[in-house]
């Protein structure tokens, strides 16, 4: 039995297959049932969010969780396996746990060191506790990976400066338009994307902030909290005709703004520029509507290719946070072997104690006139003896945990005294 990671990220898809990919926030719940119930997983979690859908389970066969895994996705997303198997991650122990303390740490993001990751891990897990998809090995290892996180943002630099997806969204789209000062924008989506977008903008400027949603209660409220103006999701186009610059986060499954009013609103802006700035993943406005005269639209792609620059200056808060994971896989992969093969012991030790005062009795039945002295010597001198006897077992045992031999010294024991 091992841990494992297998999914998709930034890193290893093209965003107009990784899009087809993702899982909705809705269908999550029964996506775990599904999940868990699968011959070779034990237990699950999935992480879902702009940047990746990685599953985490704990199997007893790595090709056979990948393959169930696999079909899932396939399943859920309605793509053929082969369309997306050769950009597929799959890893396993110290990798798989390593995989997820940097993705925790922030180093695994688009965004060097964004602190959105360590929300999404927590809720991720938290979901995984409610749909009792999670058992002792992943509980324990999520939990952990939380604390990484936490230590790598105190103990480093690495959440200095743009820690977001939504500050980077900003940024990237201040430079293209040379700064944002009076400029007027329209951010569609007030979920935790929308409204980061929405306060970062304060610090540029801006002449004018309208916020739209889906709820428009959400969209009213988040719009008075930030002192901007709420706008009713039916009244985007004549909106798109007004303002600089559009910046969209949505969970929609399927575009909310497409070519045509675009298109529309463009053929009303009077040769004037629009930028539009669209991190949802699936993406929120028709790609086509980039071809626009006047319109420049920017998506996560573009997104990452803005925060990478950035990379390169942080190589040593970044070195700094690797080494802080490699000393806390360490950790988590000795407490972990420890907790493995903890019943095993326990068990032995019990049936050894078992079959120890099972013959005891014998004896004293055997022997009534035996004195409390003699009784006590002859007490010790069997715990000695079963002492002795399942110490080395136990000792070899504890090595060698979490490894391939573990592995098999736990299955000879188990089968050997029937545990």
């Amino acid at each position: 039995m091992s841990v494992i990671v297998v999914g998709l990220n930034h890193r290893t898809v093209p965003l107009d297959l990784f899009e087809k990919m993702t899982v909705p926030e809705a269908k999550l719940p029964k996506s775990l049932a599904d999940l868990s119930s699968r011959e070779n997983i034990s237990e699950a979690v999935i992480l879902s969010t702009c940047n990746r859908i990685e599953i985490y389970a704990y199997a007893e066969k790595f090709h056979g969780a990948y393959q169930d895994i696999r079909n899932f996705l396939s399943e859920i997303s309605h793509v053929a396996p082969e369309e997306f198997s050769d950009h597929l991650i799959g890893l396993f122990g110290p990798e798989a746990i390593e995989h997820l303390f940097k993705v925790s740490s922030g180093i695994d993001s688009a965004v060097i060191g964004e602190h959105e990751i360590l929300g999404q891990v927590r809720s991720a897990w938290e979901l995984g506790i409610k749909e009792q998809s999670v058992g002792t090995v992943l509980n324990s290892l999520f939990r952990h990976s939380l604390e990484v996180g936490k230590r790598a943002r105190s103990e480093t630099s690495i959440s200095r400066n743009i820690t977001s997806i939504s500050q980077a969204a900003v940024a990237m789209a201040d430079k293209k338009l040379d700064g944002l000062i009076g400029r007027r924008v329209l951010v569609v989506g007030a979920g935790e994307m929308g409204e980061g977008m929405a306060k970062s903008l304060h610090a540029g400027g801006i002449a004018e902030l309208r916020v739209a949603n889906r709820t428009w209660d959400r969209a009213l409220e988040t719009a008075e909290r930030l002192n901007g103006k709420p706008v009713r999701l039916d009244e985007l186009p004549q909106n798109l005709s007004e303002v600089d610059l559009l910046l969209t986060s949505t969970g929609a499954t399927a575009t909310i703004i497409e070519y045509g009013d675009l298109d529309e609103a463009v053929s009303q802006r009077k040769g004037k520029e629009l930028l539009i700035v669209d991190i949802a993943v699936p993406r929120d406005v028709d790609p086509a509507a980039g071809e626009l005269d006047g319109v420049t639209l920017l998506d996560m792609d573009d997104l990452r290719e803005f925060a990478e620059k950035g990379i390169r200056a942080r190589e040593k808060e970044v070195s700094s946070v690797i080494e802080i994971i490699k000393e806390e896989v360490e950790r988590f992969s000795s407490l972990f072997s420890a907790r493995s093969v903890a019943p095993i012991v326990t068990e032995l030790h019990s049936r050894a104690e078992e079959i120890r005062n099972s013959e005891l009795q014998k004896l004293f039945r055997r022997f009534p006139e035996l004195t409390p002295e003699q009784l006590k010597g002859v007490e010790t001198l069997t715990t000695a003896i079963t002492n002795k006897l399942m110490h080395e077992p136990t000792v070899r045992l504890k090595d060698a945990a979490g490894t391939p031999r573990g592995e098999r010294l736990s299955e000879a024991l188990q089968d050997l005294f029937d545990l």
